[in-house]
């Protein structure tokens, strides 16, 4: 059986961790690679859309990422409870034409007894920013250590 550490019930710790750890594999950019840490059959709302297992994450991911481009993301956890996490995120991003993008959003996730995310609701609005107003400037890839997250960002 797959197992994706830590594992439920999570302890302030190990919550924080898989956020971190959920941070650093969008941030790859590998649909593939991000598709693992969910179920099979993981259930998923992203904005307006609704879709099943990896599978479809993939594809979504695929398409997801050739559209936002230069993405960067930061996660913080906001609460959690046994197998269920709250947690918010902002990323920026650039489209085709050019235009700079910073996403805010919600997600609510539920974890099965193997550390695998099983539901994943994500709520997200979206506001245009300038270039100048980017806030996360990291090489591609996981977010250093020491850049600030979004609490001390004001976000």
């Amino acid at each position: 059986m797959e197992s994706r550490p830590p594992l439920p019930p999570f302890t302030p710790e190990t919550a924080a961790q898989k956020v971190r750890s959920a941070e650093d594999v969008w941030n790859s950019r590998d649909p593939a690679r991000v598709a693992l840490a969910y179920t099979q059959d993981s259930i998923w709302r992203h904005r307006t859309e609704f879709f099943q297992g990896r599978t479809a994450i993939v594809a979504f991911l695929t398409r997801k990422w050739r559209e936002e481009r230069d993405y960067r993301l930061i996660k913080e956890l906001w609460g959690f409870r046994e197998a269920r996490m709250a947690v918010r995120f902002s990323s920026e991003w650039r489209a085709a034409d050019g235009s700079w993008f910073r996403s805010y959003g919600n997600e609510l996730w539920e974890f099965d007894m193997h550390g695998l995310m099983r539901r994943r609701f994500a709520s997200i609005d979206l506001l245009p920013i300038q270039e100048s107003e980017r806030l996360y400037h990291w090489p591609q890839g996981r977010r250093p250590d020491d850049h600030p997250g979004l609490s001390d960002l004001g976000l």
